[in-house]
């Protein structure tokens, strides 16, 4: 039996805790569609998530800030993460982009036209890593290499990584799209 009470926490979107059953009081960050409540990944893991925001910022360097977006919003379409897709589509357009572009880029490879062929193979790259099981392709790594130094590449495929691995912890956390908790 779930016991549910508010608590201050200034970050979460429930703002509750919970007391499972062996009496342990648990910090709740969201709600899942559910109702089952959530931890606040950030304040029950700090090491964690700092490390997590120091690997995606490492990532980000030398890469276009545009180009940067494109590929967190492609790989939040695959993974259906709402939060982070919000998220992102919310910066680029904060950055400048187009609502044009930004609605082509599920459907990237039908409408190249929009997309540089550089964002082209960043795109291909971004979806062979998120859809992982196969493997990534010689073809898709070798247009990605043709457009990126070993160094740009490198950190092409650390943000790929490290949109993956936000957009498991919000689906996870149950984060609700729209609640930037950024600052």
């Amino acid at each position: 039996m779930t016991n549910t009470t508010e608590t201050n926490t200034p970050t979460t979107t429930a703002k509750t805790c919970t007391t499972n059953q062996r009496g342990t009081t648990n910090q709740v960050g969201t709600t899942s569609r559910t109702g089952t409540p959530r931890i606040n990944f950030a304040q029950l893991a700090p090491k964690a998530f700092k490390a997590q925001i120091g690997f995606d910022a490492a990532a980000r360097e030398g890469l276009d800030p545009a180009l940067v977006e494109l590929v967190l919003i492609r790989c939040s379409q695959l993974n259906g993460c709402a939060y982070c897709l919000h998220m992102h589509t919310s910066d680029a357009r904060k950055a400048g982009e187009s609502e044009e572009r930004l609605h082509m880029v599920s459907v990237w490879r039908d409408a190249t036209h929009f997309f540089t062929p550089a964002e082209q193979a960043a795109l291909a790259l971004a979806e062979a890593v998120t859809r992982i099981s196969g493997g990534v392709p010689d073809d898709v790594y070798a247009r990605a290499a043709e457009h990126f130094d070993d160094t740009r590449l490198a950190n092409l495929i650390a943000l790929i990584l490290a949109i993956n691995t936000w957009n498991r912890l919000a689906i996870t956390t149950a984060k609700l799209a729209g609640t930037d908790e950024r600052g």
